[in-house]
């Protein structure tokens, strides 16, 4: 058996097991996707809830039926991602660049101590986190999602680790030809301003694939965050879409309206799907910016 004979052997049964693992990744989404689009009367559950008799969206209907405030809690779950999202990726990059690139006295200290923080469930501080932001009067507001969780330890440890790999001479010419501007408009150089300015000049730019992946992750997060809503949300047109779609079950009584959850779920699950795919082609885009040429 010759070399080349092999390389394809080796190349068929590669490519056959990726799409088994396709295959059987993609079964969940499949499975759902069929169940919601099921009429009255068909099984859901068996080999039976593979066949589709009388494909119908009628799920959808019954769903905003029993879900009157669906676009509100839709609009509370973009809100809180959103705003989530875009506060978590400016504080913990921040954060991760004094620690990466700034030598002041206990660095080292509380850099560790942050991460030690990652040890400690959340769960375990929601009862004083929940007092605070009563005292905060901001149970029943979506802020209460948002404002606790600013800035991570592990958000902050991912983009420490990503921006210690930024050379320091970059830092430092960005510092000296920021000096020499000043000087030639007569303006004083404020260090604090300067620096900022080379973190959102300079190092963002840089970290175009850690900001991509890290909001990727945090958008997942945010969207699918169930415990906090449930704790810090008490009106049911407070809550989030994930939250509304987990009471779905208690809509009828004793019986689970299978097939209307699944279509909530099929339509909860379609906005981050869309966004991976818009965030992944913007890390790709940053990783070819971000790469050195020699």
């Amino acid at each position: 058996m010759g070399y080349r004979t092999r390389r394809q052997l080796v190349d068929i049964l590669v490519h056959t097991l990726l799409i088994i693992i396709v295959i059987f990744s993609m079964f969940p989404i499949i499975w759902m996707c069929m169940i919601a689009l099921k009429g009255a009367g068909e099984s859901v559950s068996g080999f039976n809830s593979l066949i589709l008799k009388n494909p119908s969206l009628g799920n959808l209907k019954r769903l905003f039926e029993l879900l009157p405030n669906f676009w509100k809690n839709f609009y509370n779950s973009v809100f809180t991602t959103f705003f989530g999202t875009v506060t978590s990726l400016f504080f913990c990059s921040l954060a991760g660049f004094a620690f990466a690139k700034y030598k002041f006295p206990g660095n080292k200290t509380l850099f560790y101590f942050c991460v030690a923080t990652m040890l400690i469930p959340p769960e375990v501080g929601s009862i004083p986190m929940f007092l605070v932001m009563r005292k905060m009067e901001l149970i029943n507001s979506l802020w209460s999602l948002v404002i606790p969780r600013m800035a991570t330890a592990i958000g902050i440890f991912y983009m420490r680790q990503y921006i210690m790999d930024v050379p320091d001479e970059i830092i430092e010419s960005a510092r000296i030809d920021g000096w020499q501007k000043n000087e030639i408009i007569g303006a004083p150089r404020i260090a604090a301003c300067h620096d900022f300015k080379i973190y959102t000049s300079i190092v963002m730019p840089i970290i175009k694939p850690a900001l991509a992946s890290w909001g990727i992750l945090t958008v997942i997060a945010r969207w699918n965050d169930f415990f906090w809503p449930l704790i810090f949300l008490r009106k049911s047109e407070k809550y989030t879409l994930m939250v509304a779609i987990t009471m779905l079950p208690f809509s009828e009584g004793m019986s689970t309206p299978w097939p209307v959850t699944m279509a909530g779920t099929a339509l909860a699950t379609l906005p981050v799907i869309i966004i991976f795919i818009v965030l992944q082609a913007f890390m790709k885009d940053g990783l070819t910016l971000g790469a050195v040429k020699g």
